[in-house]
């Protein structure tokens, strides 16, 4: 399996535009490989693995939460979105990530950060749109990121060989290990999941079986990997995202997200 390195790091100022600062060299732009193919094996990855599986169509919801609508942070800025939207069938799990960028910003300037991200990667790195299906500031507000509705299964580009059938949440921050996680963040992430996994009938706390589009995941394309419902970004791709302090968060947001679906 050929892999790609590549070490993250916090790029302030200027620099976030032009180096694209959201684990950029660890997502992929979407195409045709990402429609899925059948499994030719089954491979586990190295995070321990749950008992629960995935319980197709259970009549378990969670609320969903306010969702700030992306017109709110392009506010009349140029847009760069070019391909159709792709669809999946349904999300069945989701990935989260941090957008790598400084952590002592001010809420009320989320809308000009997210959008200096997708100029970095719709406008520098001329990809369709922004990768990211959903961002989420420390403050704990959610912004839509990604074009085609929340409440559909839009193909995002956020964990490279896994976009299909899942949505990619971004931490917008830094949260590398001994970095704190707000409380107001993790909460919103968890709601977050457990609404949009509720919608096809996901526990949060299930393992879910995913087929790799590309070889520069961890998995070759073609392979059958299982992965928690609520993974990060490296659990999929070889990279430090969402940085060691969000994913040792996991569990808890796994067991958060299961409680607002009123799960036992």
């Amino acid at each position: 399996m050929r892999v790609v390195r590549a070490v993250l790091r916090c790029v302030p100022g200027a620099l976030a535009l032009g180096l694209l600062v959201l684990c950029a060299v660890m997502i992929d732009r979407p195409g045709p490989s990402d429609s899925g193919s059948t499994a030719r094996a089954a491979v586990l990855p190295a995070a321990a693995v749950p008992v629960r599986r995935a319980d197709d169509g259970a009549a378990h919801s969670a609320e969903a939460p306010h969702i700030v609508p992306r017109a709110r942070w392009l506010a009349g800025s140029a847009t760069y979105h070019r391909d159709p939207v792709r669809y999946a069938d349904r999300v069945e799990a989701v990935f989260i990530h941090h957008t790598d960028t400084p952590n002592g910003y001010d809420c009320a300037d989320t809308p000009r950060i997210i959008r200096d991200l997708y100029t970095g990667q719709a406008g520098t790195k001329e990809w369709d749109d922004i990768g990211y299906n959903f961002l989420v500031d420390r403050c704990g507000t959610v912004y839509e990121g990604r074009a085609g509705g929340v409440e559909r299964a839009v193909v995002g580009a956020h964990t490279q060989g896994f976009n299909r059938n899942t949505a990619g949440i971004a931490a917008i921050g830094t949260y590398t290990q001994g970095m704190p996680t707000p409380t107001p963040l993790t909460d919103a992430i968890a709601a977050l999941a457990a609404w949009k996994l509720g919608l096809s009938g996901v526990d949060p706390r299930s393992t879910v079986r995913l087929v790799s589009s590309n070889s520069n995941s961890r998995f070759e394309e073609g392979t059958a990997a299982d992965f928690r419902a609520i993974s990060g970004h490296r659990d999929g791709y070889e990279t430090s995202c969402p940085g060691l302090a969000l994913m040792s968060d996991l569990p808890a947001i796994r067991e958060h997200a299961a409680r607002l679906q009123k799960r036992s």
